[in-house]
């Protein structure tokens, strides 16, 4: 049995495709962030704040309701009939808020938007469409693609603003979504063996485990607080700008461009010393640090320009860092037979995070006026300090690595002997037999030279074949 270093080219064009579908999904989240709140308050019914809020965070509030349910109900009616259901609910809703004359239909569009949750499906189409041992980069891939989406759609949104307005990206989403229909038709292989995967989907099953696990339930409020921050924060932050220092909305990427590329640039070595020297947990625990101090860096920082541009380069180098870390701690800390669980159970958290955060700043804002600020970077603040506690608390993560191997043709007594088998083997951390996925998932340790690990992956390799 000889082990394939390299991607086929079905595989590749797979992933590639529903990277990109993910990738419009978070362009539906993030594209209008820079100026959403602006735009809606011109809208009828958008002088009152709390509705914005609303209206922002409806599509993370019905993400949180159909995120775990879609990707359940398409192991069983399919993974491709299920993306249509939400590309095209995403459709709708798209045409909703583009033609919304005021805030309640916007709310109303959001909310058929984030309806068509297929960021779990996706996922599982991606673990069936991949062998074992490539699927950690096919879904590295997603991973960079989100980061990228993120990125792109502050800079994007204000330029788009200015040509097409808020409508028209909504248009233009609509838009996208129908060619998405057509990229998952015609670009994604239609799968030979469709079924459940522990790695990459959540199972019912391991809910409970998962739940109870007093390290990943530290990770979840990270994550909550995370994107609930962020999404607080743009409900204060154009505003800022644009009162501070008179810069348009369509110009406000000329301040989002720089600070996002030099706190990229500052990120990358960080999170490389941090996976190659096994520091992951000082690593985190400053990021989040630096978060915190960054919260409290923007309630004085809110009339000055050069004050705002400092608080978005520290915030925006620790959300990189902290969105780099938080998937990597989760792989590393959940049961190996439990990590797609454990997965969706955090981007459920992020998706209420990103809900609440919005509804707050909104209310915030709608009680404060001007001066919400103050008042918005302050709870973030202290949700942060809570955080930075229950990180300081954390088990440093091992530093491990998973790989997954194709079996075939065993039992489950013959499965349970191979993963017995396979622990026992120098360099393995965990190792758990999974025969009705005809799956090997093993966390290797990580501070062994790649001959070592080599050596070790064929001597898995050798002894599955045996």
């Amino acid at each position: 049995m000889q082990f394939s270093e390299k991607m086929t080219r079905l595989e590749t064009r797979a992933t590639v495709a529903l990277a990109s579908i993910y990738g419009l999904r978070m362009l539906g989240m993030f594209l209008i962030l820079p100026i959403f709140a602006i735009y809606a308050e011109k809208l009828e019914g958008g002088s009152n704040h709390t509705l914005i809020g609303l209206a922002l965070g409806a599509y993370g509030f019905m993400q949180v309701i159909f995120q775990l349910p879609f990707g359940i109900a398409s192991d069983r009616f399919g993974r491709k009939k299920l993306i249509y259901v939400g590309l095209i609910l995403f459709a709708i809703g798209s045409l909703f808020a583009a033609t919304a004359t005021d805030i309640y239909m916007v709310i109303f569009g959001r909310a058929i938007q984030g309806a068509g949750a297929i960021s779990a499906v996706i996922t599982a189409l991606v673990a069936d469409s991949t062998r074992e041992e490539h699927r950690t980069q096919a879904m590295a891939m997603i991973g960079a693609t989100i980061g990228l989406t993120f990125a792109v759609s502050l800079v994007l949104g204000p330029v788009l603003n200015q040509y097409i307005g808020v409508p028209g990206m909504f248009w233009l989403m609509a838009a996208l979504s129908i060619v998405a229909i057509a990229v998952v038709k015609f670009g994604v292989p239609q799968p030979v063996n469709a079924h459940v995967h522990s790695d990459a989907q959540a199972v019912p099953a391991r809910m409970r485990e998962v739940l109870k696990d007093k390290q990943l339930l530290r990770l979840n409020f990270g994550t909550f607080c995370l994107h609930g921050a962020q999404m607080a924060m743009f409900m204060v932050v154009p505003f800022a700008i644009k009162h501070s220092t008179g810069l348009n909305e369509n110009l406000h990427w000329k301040i989002y461009l720089p600070v996002l590329l030099v706190s990229f640039l500052l990120m990358v070595p960080v999170i490389i010393y941090a996976e190659k020297k096994a520091k992951l947990k000082p690593v985190f625990v400053s990021a989040v640090a630096l978060m915190m101090f960054t919260q409290i860096a923007f309630i004085f920082s809110l009339n000055s320009l050069t004050g705002i541009v400092l608080a978005l380069f520290s915030y925006f180098l620790a959300f990189n860092i902290l969105e780099a870390t938080l998937p990597s701690l989760i792989s590393k800390m959940a049961p190996v037979a439990a990590k797609g669980t454990a997965m969706g159970v955090h981007n459920t958290a992020q998706s209420f995070g990103m809900f609440l955060g919005a509804a707050m700043g909104g209310c915030l804002s709608n009680y404060f006026g001007s001066n919400a600020g103050g008042a918005v970077f302050l709870i973030c603040a202290i949700a942060m300090l809570i955080w930075l506690v229950l990180a300081f608390g954390m088990q440093p993560p091992p530093s491990v690595k998973t790989k997954m191997f194709h079996i075939q043709g065993y039992n489950d007594d013959q499965a349970a002997q191979l993963a017995q088998d396979v622990r026992a083997m120098e360099g393995v951390y965990e190792a758990v037999a999974i025969p009705s996925e005809t799956m090997l998932m093993v966390k290797l340790e990580n501070q062994r030279s790649k001959e070592f690990q080599a050596a070790l992956s064929q001597a898995i390799m050798n002894r599955i074949g045996s």
